[in-house]
């Protein structure tokens, strides 16, 4: 995830620890997503700016980025951190989500990738582009979408 609070401008280029990854336009909204896997397996999902969402390599949510706040899994549990700025400091605020608030993200997180899934299936999208050049990227997020399950949530937010 980024570190600065700017908008993700080129994920296909920069995000590097994803080492197979695509980005897709989806057809009729023209969102931009970019997924990928890392070394292990983990994959993660960017719906512009916002939401982000991390898996590890076990399919459950480790991340998430959210209305401007990160979200992380802490004992199978989510966690909000919100950055607030004083003139002197900036802190980071932590709430514990609730069980409606963790539904809640649970069922946006759901329907993100249940369209994204049909739309892959459809081919409905635009491949913007992938690294690398030479492999099967959407079909492996095609096929991590398919059988991916109810998602479940991390002990950590780690990868490993």
């Amino acid at each position: 995830m980024a570190r600065e609070e700017s908008d993700r401008e080129d994920l296909l280029a920069e995000a590097t620890a994803l080492v197979e990854r695509a980005e897709l336009l989806t057809l009729n909204d023209g969102i931009a997503v970019v997924a990928g896997f890392r070394r292990d397996g983990a994959i993660s999902f960017y719906f512009g700016a916002d939401p982000v969402y991390q898996f590890n390599a076990r399919n459950e949510l480790r991340r998430a980025f959210r209305q401007g706040r990160l979200i992380k899994a802490e004992q199978g549990r989510l966690v909000a951190l919100t950055r607030e700025r004083t003139e002197t400091e900036s802190q980071l605020v932590r709430h514990e989500l609730s069980r409606s608030e963790t539904r809640t993200l649970l069922a946006e997180l759901d329907s993100h990738l249940s369209e994204l899934a049909q739309r892959v299936r459809e081919r409905r999208f635009q491949l913007v582009g992938q690294v690398p050049p030479d492999v099967d990227v959407v079909g492996r997020i095609e096929r991590w979408l398919d059988s991916r399950g109810d998602t479940t949530i991390a002990a950590s937010p780690r990868v490993g």
